[in-house]
């Protein structure tokens, strides 16, 4: 049997608009063959749904679900907000957060069946179908706790645990329940607000750290300081910049004025029982994909006057 490579999954989803699963069964069906994987996707009517994947889908929900000690969050895309406020879609967007809960990325989640039919990628498919919008499941993540609670809060909320910014804060603790929750949903709303980048200092990735400290040596020297001076000056501005950036170093919007983990020492001695901060997830609908205005009016007025 051919070997099914990742990049070959990728070739087929760009010719032809299929699902990663869905291309990905094709190719499996068809031992490897391109072209007939292509036509295996049109006789199961699957190009239909593939017409449509050309237009950016950059709308949508997130949903946020936990369940105790764990929680989940995932992004589905739509082409309008008309449809992210579609009941069946929301419906839909619901019952896939369920089942990521048992899924460590979005490929798996993909695979998963819905109400022990369909997967998850092929019931997306026939919703493609059904509502004529192109739709994606774009990311999913987890988090979990031995002991303690995965608080969550959605922010611009168009249901129940529905909306475009969703954020999951996993607070390890044997502290009561209740308590908890209060301090992991104000987290929550820290998160959703301040869009920390990393968890601690510890957690800044290497490269983004190095990148920081070569461009603030830089300008330190710009500023005509000596090499000396400059690696000084560097070390200062990056406590700055760690409490731009990671959770535990920023201030809490709510108050101005407590750092986060004085906040969590604070509530562990309310609580009489340490609390950790292991991580966090924030999903905001649409970031990082390119949108495209379609301003017809202007475009219109422009040839006009051109």
């Amino acid at each position: 049997m051919a070997e099914i490579t990742a990049s070959k999954v990728k070739e087929l989803r760009e010719q032809t608009g299929a699902g990663m699963m869905d291309a990905k069964k094709a190719l499996v069906e068809n031992d490897g063959d391109m072209d007939a994987a292509v036509d295996w996707l049109r006789t199961k009517g699957l190009a239909k749904a593939a017409k449509k994947s050309g237009r950016t889908a950059a709308e949508g929900l997130v949903a946020v679900v936990t369940d105790g000690t764990q929680g989940a969050a995932v992004e589905l895309n739509s082409e309008t907000d008309f449809v992210a406020r579609n009941e069946e879609f929301q419906n839909f967007v619901r019952k896939v957060a369920g089942q990521a809960l048992g899924a460590a990325n979005a490929e798996e989640l993909a695979a998963k069946s819905l109400d022990g039919g369909k997967s998850v990628q092929d019931s997306l498919t026939d919703l493609i179908a059904k509502i004529g919008e192109n739709m994606s499941l774009r990311r999913s993540a987890r988090l979990s706790v031995s002991e303690g609670v995965v608080s969550a809060y959605v922010h611009g909320a168009l249901a129940d645990g529905l909306g475009r910014i969703g954020v999951l804060v996993a607070l390890e603790s044997g502290a009561d329940e209740g308590a908890l929750q209060d301090i992991g949903k104000q987290i929550a709303m820290h998160v959703a607000a301040a869009n920390p980048q990393f968890l601690d200092v510890n957690s800044v990735d290497a490269e983004a750290l190095e990148r920081e400290r070569n461009v603030l040596k830089e300008q330190a020297i710009a500023s005509g300081k000596s090499a000396d001076i400059a690696e000084k000056m560097v070390e200062g501005r990056l406590r700055k910049y760690y409490e731009e950036v990671c959770l535990i170093e920023q201030v809490f919007v709510i108050d101005g004025e407590t750092k986060i983990r004085d906040l969590i020492e604070k509530a562990a001695k309310d609580a009489g029982s340490p609390i950790k901060l292991t991580g966090f997830i924030r999903f905001q609908l649409g970031e990082g994909i390119e949108k495209e205005d379609e301003d017809f009016a202007a475009e219109v007025a422009k040839a006009a006057n051109g």
